[in-house]
């Protein structure tokens, strides 16, 4: 193996590549992961020397605080490479700042920016050739910190591993899904870690969207753990509401999260004119909205699949399907975000990062 120093970040560089054998046409999503990962370890409260090295497996005590108590945040983010051979992030320094965020919320380490970024960028620079060009295809960014201390004890870990792994994507879903309205489940309470990237939070998740599932529904849409009145979230995303021509979703909180894909998507509306509101929005509105035929679109939000469309939902035991509209905003934003992101288009708000 190749060993070499850049900055302060070691590199050993894996001596073979597994890229030939991947079928990029017949992507999984998140299934095949590229040759490198970047690895940092919080020990004795400091960071050591980040490292960048082949792909593979690392060993844990099995008392390790992650297993026992959760300790473990994520980030999602993507790299694009455009027709002209150059690569793009997209709104890096909003997933970093997240994700200390989400670190401070579980009693976890921040971590510097030298190390997040200079590591995230070497990383991809190193296993470019994974990024394809055309829409749709992108190199998706994973950050996640665990907790490592061993002992069963119930505290916060001391000892902690960031990595950032790589993986190949198309896009994330294709068609439209119909989803469930919760009315008893909820996806995160006031004073909890909703708006943390948890991965506890996506764990909660799993058992009422597999309860959907066997109804027939792909999703489940979030209410307020209070009344389960107010609609908040759309599986793992944001989610928008079209009455008439005005373009509601919910404010952050305490339960919602900060997206990426969510902020980026209402300022594009507000800059081409479209009316947006940033409100809470009741489940008895959009019945009501859809009974008079104000109700034009649902859709969701969020890395992996950009924008997600809804054909229809389901709340108590009864269903509304949403109408054919020719002009949708969810197909127009996303077009125009992706212009942005693959730099088919001029980018207005400083948003892109050239590797």
């Amino acid at each position: 193996m190749e060993t070499t120093q850049i900055s302060d970040i070691k590199i050993i560089k894996s001596p073979t590549s597994k890229i030939d054998s991947v079928d990029f046409e017949t992507l999984t999503f998140g299934k095949q992961f590229t040759d490198h990962m970047l690895v940092c370890d919080f020990i004795d409260g400091e960071w050591h020397q980040p490292i960048i090295m082949p792909y593979a497996p690392f060993e844990m005590d099995p008392s390790s605080r992650v297993f026992h108590y959760g300790q473990a945040i994520f980030e999602g983010m993507k790299a694009y490479r455009d027709a002209q051979d150059e690569i793009w992030l997209f709104r890096p320094d909003q997933n970093y700042e997240r994700f200390n965020k989400s670190a401070i919320r579980l009693a976890m380490p921040e971590v510097p920016e030298h190390i997040f970024m200079d590591g995230l960028k070497e990383l991809i620079k190193i296993d470019a050739n994974w990024i394809k060009k055309g829409n749709g295809n992108a190199l998706y960014i994973r950050p996640f910190m665990i907790g490592t201390s061993d002992g069963v004890i119930a505290s916060p870990s001391l000892n902690f591993k960031f990595c950032i792994i790589l993986s190949p994507v198309k896009s994330y879903y294709s068609g439209e899904v119909k989803v469930v309205i919760a009315d008893h489940f909820s996806r995160a309470a006031n004073g909890g870690i909703g708006a943390a990237k948890a991965a506890g939070n996506y764990a909660a998740q799993f058992y009422p969207t597999k309860l959907a599932n066997q109804k027939g529904f792909q999703q489940v849409i979030w209410t307020d753990d209070t009344t389960h009145t107010k609609l908040e979230e759309s599986g793992t995303m944001n989610v928008f509401f079209r009455i008439n021509d005005t373009l509601i979703t919910a404010p952050v909180s305490e339960r919602i999260l900060d997206g990426v894909t969510r902020k980026s998507l209402l300022a594009i509306a507000e800059r081409d004119g479209i009316k947006t509101e940033v409100r809470s929005i009741t489940v008895n509105e959009i019945v009501d909205a859809h009974r008079n035929g104000s109700l034009k679109e649902i859709f969701g939000a969020g890395t992996a699949a950009v924008v997600s469309l809804i054909a229809g939902f389901q709340y108590k035991d009864e269903y509304f399907e949403l109408p054919q509209v020719a002009d949708r905003f969810a197909t127009q934003l996303k077009e125009k975000l992706n212009a942005i992101q693959y730099n088919e288009a001029e980018d207005t708000f400083n948003w892109t990062v050239k590797l």
